[in-house]
């Protein structure tokens, strides 16, 4: 489901995913999807979002890229709500697979309960309850995706190899390590912004705090000398936001480390771990995952992220057929001046007329099809 949802990012990236409820008060009714809709405020919202994702990724390129993207607002909202429609029709359930997301969020919030995510996330100006369907919606979207696109999709091995034969200089790499940790933190509260929106720490911690904190630490580390499995004690144990992750930190580069730490982990093997280490947010212990050479990696050590890289070139345009089927299956009215980039000239076009050859069972089947009713 990974590299479903790498996709949903590119598709509905500042999309909202409440748009079209029937019980929204709309200023303006810019599309009818079936029965939901899509407002002016829906496209307002999404090109907000837009913007502030662009200036977050690349400050320098927003404004561009913003200009290339905000014509497919309307087109990535109507997908939206064709996924959302074809998951109810298709039955699609994830009420286990939202409280399992929540529960994992909680955790690397480390909000004791429910109620304190709740807290947490109101007093950052989001609504809990849009949060959630948020989440449920973008959950049933990566499953439709997955079972109606996705699971007809394959990869041959030749395809795999073509790949790697032809994209050896985009393969090359430099030595990089894999690391994961176990943080025991010491801090005693977040960092906070002052007026100028810098960043302020908070106080030191107290000597008792340290020395408890390194207690937990060498504690775990005596755990793991003892052949107890990494990501299981970082699960249960680390404080830093990868906790849910096994403690997965990806890869790191020469440089990018400091001097001390780069010595110690480029110097170890896979599966060897630091002992605690003492740095400005608490103690942590850090696991050498894999150790890269420097060079063209051989085919077997990344067959599966070519795999993947080759099955979202075929998802693409594959989704893109998938949700111009959708349209042309649905009842879709855009009001003039708007454009869905995604139309098909096949769609099936609302017709309003009041000729005397219209009967009246004809006029109210029509409506209730377009929603009307």
């Amino acid at each position: 489901m990974k590299k479903i949802a790498v996709l949903l990012l590119a598709i509905f990236l500042g999309a909202p995913l409440l748009v079209g409820q029937q019980d929204t008060v709309v200023e303006e009714i810019v599309a009818r999807v079936n029965n939901n809709i899509v407002s002016r405020a829906d496209l307002r919202h999404a090109r907000e979002q837009l913007i502030a994702d662009l200036n977050q990724q690349n400050p320098a390129g927003a404004a561009a890229e913003e200009k290339e993207r905000e014509k497919d607002l309307l087109r990535d909202l109507i997908d939206q709500q064709l996924l959302l429609q074809k998951g109810q029709e298709l039955g699609v359930n994830v009420d286990t697979e939202v409280v399992k997301r929540l529960d994992e969020l909680r955790k690397q919030m480390h909000a004791d309960s429910m109620e304190d995510l709740e807290k947490a996330a109101q007093a950052q100006g989001i609504s809990f309850e849009d949060f959630k369907q948020n989440m449920k919606n973008s959950l049933i979207t990566q499953k439709v995706i997955g079972q109606e696109v996705g699971g007809h999709i394959s990869v041959s091995r030749q395809e795999v190899q073509q790949f790697y034969e032809h994209h050896q200089a985009e393969m090359e790499r430099p030595e990089q390590v894999r690391l994961s940790e176990i943080l025991i933190s010491t801090q005693t509260a977040p960092p906070v912004k002052n007026e100028k929106g810098k960043e302020v720490l908070p106080e030191p911690p107290s000597p008792e705090v340290i020395a408890q904190a390194q207690a937990k630490a060498d504690l775990i580390y005596a755990q793991l000398k003892k052949g107890a499995k990494f990501s299981e004690l970082a699960e249960q144990n680390s404080e830093g936001p990868t906790a849910a992750n096994g403690g997965d930190l990806e890869y790191f580069k020469r440089g990018t480390l400091s001097a001390a730490l780069e010595q110690k982990v480029f110097a170890m093997k896979p599966g060897e771990f630091t002992e605690p280490v003492r740095t400005n947010q608490g103690f942590v212990i850090l696991e050498v995952t894999e150790h890269q050479a420097a060079g063209v990696p051989p085919l077997k050590d990344i067959e599966n992220r070519i795999q993947e890289q080759v099955y979202m070139t075929k998802m693409q345009p594959a989704l893109r057929e998938y949700l111009t089927k959708l349209r042309e299956e649905a009842y879709i009215d855009i009001k003039a001046g708007y454009v869905d980039t995604g139309a098909s000239p096949n769609e099936t076009k609302p017709v309003y007329t009041t000729a005397a050859s219209d009967t009246s069972a004809s006029k109210n089947k029509k409506k209730k099809k377009l929603g009307l009713f």
